[in-house]
């Protein structure tokens, strides 16, 4: 879905850059294509003629060509170099988003989120600042690796979507972002999650605890959520907790009971003698009133 939007913005930026009758003329002059055209305007003298030798249209048709070509390296310096030799023009502002742009596609997402800051921090009141802030959580987001590796870049991505959220509330932006600060919030509970599980396996129930304390309390409007009681049930019946294990096993009743957790929590608790029920002065006991009252989930 995002790669829509960003080519819409995109095409946008592009139809309005006055450099297509540039390109038109450029080929036809040569009496070839635009491959053609371009390798005579930047081909053998481009070692030897000065790049501010040519015009801001020259140079930023040539990046538009690199990227309509997948050449996206090629088209981020070739838009670098607009904004280097025309400084402070209306075609080195929308050179710089196109470079941005062009680095992302790249993957290289540090450059990208460079020049999608300068772009905000230059033109914070354009019409596009919403689309730099935009591909600068993207950067983040896209660089999100799977649960088993470090979460920085997560915890990263959820301010910068944040940020869209709430400087741009009602764009495209803001809907695609609210979206993707989801994903990014589970994918944080299946960390810890994955954690949990390394503990319960190892029959470490006390550190399992923890981490399936933190997805309950912190993430309960996640996926994960329905597994972290299960899993609650499973360390604290191992712990002989009878309270807590019953009271995890209501809650996860109360809400996911159509689930497959519930129904293993269901038959865990009545081979040991228990029941799903709120039981006890504890702080899964209290996550219960607060649910019956409709204060929680």
């Amino acid at each position: 879905m995002h790669e829509q939007r960003q080519g819409r913005t995109v095409a946008r930026l592009i139809k309005g850059a006055t450099t297509l009758a540039l390109v038109v003329t450029l080929a036809g002059c040569s009496g070839t294509g635009l491959g053609t055209a371009f390798s005579n305007l930047f081909g053998d003298d481009r070692e030897t003629k000065p790049i501010e030798d040519y015009t801001a249209e020259q140079i930023y048709a040539r990046a538009e060509y690199d990227l309509e070509n997948n050449d996206y390296d090629e088209a981020a310096k070739w838009f670098g170099e607009v904004e280097r030799v025309y400084p402070y023009t209306q075609l080195a502002k929308r050179a710089l988003i196109m470079q941005a742009f062009a680095h992302h596609k790249d993957g290289e997402y540090e450059l990208a989120r460079a020049a999608a800051q300068r772009f905000v921090d230059f033109y914070p009141g354009d019409e596009d600042a919403g689309y730099a802030t935009y591909l600068l959580a993207l950067s983040y987001y896209d660089q999100i690796e799977d649960v088993g590796r470090d979460q920085g870049l997560t915890y990263q991505a959820l301010q910068a979507l944040r940020d869209v959220i709430e400087l741009y509330p009602d764009t495209e932006y803001a809907r695609s972002a609210i979206l993707k600060f989801d994903l990014a919030y589970d994918h944080l509970a299946a960390k810890e999650m994955e954690i949990g599980r390394y503990y319960l396996k190892r029959k470490h129930y006390a550190a399992a605890v923890n981490r399936f304390r933190v997805v309950v309390e912190q993430f309960q409007t996640t996926t994960q959520t329905p597994e972290a009681l299960h899993r609650l049930v499973e360390s604290y019946v191992s712990l002989g907790l009878s309270d807590e294990a019953e009271t995890a096993g209501a809650i996860l009743g109360y809400n996911y009971q159509s689930t497959e957790w519930y129904q293993d929590s269901y038959n865990l608790l009545t081979k040991n003698g228990l029941k799903p029920q709120s039981k006890g002065n504890n702080w899964l006991s209290a996550i219960y009133r607060q649910m019956v009252r409709g204060e929680w989930l």
